[in-house]
């Protein structure tokens, strides 16, 4: 794939879902977030879908299709932390991340497709594994040239998918959709399309510009005129705030061995200041973050005088955190390190020496990243790495 390469994340029936993970009795029933007697459906299970219950409608109602739904309080503290953990797995792959809703995300991965030695399908597979491994539940992905082109694919892969779009491949998967799958277009405006004789796609892109904006309006339907055939200019707009760089890694089998510890610890420090250098930022506050066996979690940081990109400071911080913890034989189920306090590299003040160490192997990275860039991410490796495996 050439151009951009754009995921759209979307949860599968989000707020249920995550009320499955604590309630694994309710599985296989129908079942909704929401008011249980008054107030609307915030999300409903598949099971419960099946009888024509969806986000939106009144509890009332659901219940008058289905007498025997059971109907969960939204816990919404609970739905931000499983969503910030969800934005943190997608920042360990890419810091162009979009947040649309609690319960989906856009992200660009172009840059990350090299790096990663992994198609664009590769990383999406790899992303929702992670979902379902760290959160317990699971996500749809759509792929595409676009954000309007992921987030159809998305919806078309859901429930538990994935779906990629190749730039040749766009104009033959959008046409023979329904209008009501572009963007922007619900029920009112479908209405008006169909009165038009326009069900599809195809024959949205065939109608007449002019006979669009005089039904839709000149803005609308010169919108609609270009989804119609893919065209979408929107980037990817990462969050506003305090941005910051990271990398997390699961182990295969949970370790209690400082020695793999500390070698995974190199390696996700590696890749973290890779992407800081590729994106031209140093950071000054690194958190090292390690989630156990019983999949409980803490988080650990601390703040360095001087802003880095370098691969070995990180990891010296990185180790002066793990030892501070003081564990005993605690058995580590995944590693994360992420690097905040983040600055334009051209606009640091680097408090360096004339004879820093750091100095030689700052230009010593930068070349290796140049190697990297040409022949791909094992064209280069820390000898200590070589004699570890994956995890």
């Amino acid at each position: 794939m050439t151009g951009r390469v754009i995921m759209h994340v979307d949860m599968d029936a989000f707020y249920a879902s995550v009320e499955l993970r604590r309630r694994p009795d309710l599985r296989g029933k129908p079942m909704f977030v929401g008011g249980a007697e008054r107030g609307v459906v915030l999300s409903a299970t598949y099971e419960a879908r099946g009888f024509g219950i969806e986000g939106g409608m009144s509890s009332t109602r659901a219940r008058r299709l289905c007498p025997s739904v059971i109907a969960i309080r939204p816990d919404f503290d609970t739905y931000a932390q499983v969503s910030a953990g969800i934005v943190a797995i997608f920042e360990s792959v890419t810091a162009q991340v979009e947040s649309a809703s609690i319960d989906e995300a856009y992200l660009d991965v172009t840059g990350a497709v090299g790096p990663m030695n992994m198609t664009p399908a590769e990383i999406g597979q790899y992303l929702r594994a992670l979902v379902a491994d760290e959160q317990g539940i699971t996500c749809s992905v759509g792929i595409g040239p676009s954000k309007f082109i992921a987030k159809v694919a998305s919806g078309q892969a859901k429930p538990d998918g994935l779906l990629e779009v190749t730039p040749d491949r766009v104009v033959e998967f959008l046409h023979p959709l329904a209008v009501q799958k572009i963007w922007g277009i619900g029920e009112a405006t479908a209405a008006k399309l169909h009165r038009l004789g326009i069900t599809t796609v195809a024959e949205l892109a065939y109608l007449p510009a002019g006979t669009l904006q005089r039904a839709l309006g000149p803005h609308q339907g010169a919108l609609l005129a270009d989804l119609a055939w893919g065209r979408d200019g929107r980037r990817v707009i990462a969050r506003s705030g305090e941005r910051g760089v990271g990398c997390q890694e699961t182990f295969a089998r949970d370790t209690d061995d400082p020695r793999i510890v500390h070698a995974e610890l190199l390696r996700v420090c590696g890749k973290v200041a890779w992407r800081m250098r590729q994106a031209g930022v140093l950071g000054r506050t690194v958190t090292l973050n390690l989630r156990f066996a019983d999949f409980t979690t803490i988080s650990r940081s601390l703040t360095i005088p001087s802003p880095t990109d370098g691969t070995d400071e990180l990891y010296r911080q990185a180790l002066k955190l793990y030892a501070k913890l003081g564990l005993q034989r605690a058995r580590i189920r995944r590693v994360g390190i992420r690097v905040e306090g983040l600055v334009e590299r051209d606009r640091a003040y680097q408090q360096l020496t004339l004879d820093a160490p750091e100095r030689g192997w700052s230009e010593a990275e930068r070349a290796a990243d140049a190697v990297v860039r040409k022949y791909g991410p094992e064209s280069v490796k820390r000898a200590a790495l070589t004699r570890q495996s994956r995890p």
